[in-house]
């Protein structure tokens, strides 16, 4: 099958690596400044081993694809598919939060988004070259895309990947907020990695209250989500484990807490749930942001 990946980043790389190596035909969508200078190969280093595949790379989409995975940051999404000058046969989007779905299926269609979610520490060391930091990849997907993607989320299972088929698509976009939501904010608003979190109470309590508001919302939009098991998820999670929002934020860069923190003070909102604590620590990261590091409030 043919892949197009956009948005050559930490999860964009992961994914487009994995796939290359699996012999899927896969191309990297990225800047057109960038195309001359991208590497020949692309490498991804795992806790289990080294993948290096030939990278093929391209500024625009004009050829089909079966498959366009989408990875970029929420905020550079509707930049980023100005590059795409042909319709897919299937999208499927790795950002964070909810709110994109609906934005992808009105411009490509509903029945070619198939929502998905990946969990996994990655980052992109530089042009074609990336690393896995957690020994995990949780990467879930819409039930609908069963029939196109089943044999190629098999394989990805042989390469470690913990990989789901989910029938609820709420279900599987609120699981995954409800764990990143409370881990990226509490990170990024104490600074401190999820082992110092945990072993810290007033911190601790402060994850578990996040994590109830954001399953009372989930589960208001019809989620069927249960906190506790969401809260015992972090007890296995890596002690050092840092969220992405935190790297972003030390490093002066654009954040997406709206994306992350804006569905749950949405529907918190719209729902009249009380979601004080996410506020609060959005107020927070909002005050350690370096001046001229925009936050959505």
């Amino acid at each position: 099958m043919k892949h197009a990946i956009l948005g050559a980043g930490a999860i964009g790389g992961l994914v487009g690596t994995a796939l290359a190596s699996l012999g899927e035909d896969v191309t990297m969508l990225v800047r057109a400044a960038s195309l001359a200078s991208y590497p020949a190969h692309l490498t991804l280093e795992r806790p289990s081993g080294r993948l290096t595949v030939p990278a093929k790379a391209s500024a625009v989409l004009t050829e089909s694809v079966d498959v366009l995975w989408i990875a970029t940051k929420t905020y550079q999404l509707q930049t980023a598919l100005e590059a795409v000058h042909r319709s897919p046969g299937s999208v499927v989007p790795l950002l964070n939060g909810v709110d994109h779905i609906a934005v992808l299926r009105q411009r490509f269609g509903r029945d070619c988004v198939v929502p998905a979610t990946i969990a996994v520490e990655a980052e992109k060391l530089a042009p074609g070259r990336f690393i896995q930091r957690s020994p995990f990849v949780l990467l879930n997907l819409a039930a609908s895309g069963e029939p196109l993607l089943g044999t190629i989320i098999k394989a990805l299972g042989n390469l470690g990947f913990n990989c789901q088929f989910i029938p609820n698509e709420q279900a599987l976009l609120w699981w995954k907020l409800c764990f990143l939501a409370p881990f990226a904010l509490t990170t990024s608003a104490s600074g401190m990695n999820i082992g110092e979190i945990l072993g810290n109470a007033g911190w601790k309590e402060t994850l578990s209250s996040a994590i109830v508001e954001t399953c009372a919302v989930g589960n208001a939009e019809g989620a069927q989500l249960d906190a506790a098991r969401i809260r015992a998820s972090f007890d296995s999670a890596p002690p050092g484990m840092r969220s992405s929002m935190q790297k972003d934020l030390a490093a002066g860069r654009q954040l997406e807490t709206d994306a992350i923190g804006g569905p749950i003070l949405r529907g918190g909102e719209r729902h009249a749930i009380d979601v004080h604590t996410t506020a609060e620590l959005m107020a927070d990261i909002q005050a350690r942001a370096p001046r001229g590091v925009h936050v959505p409030s």
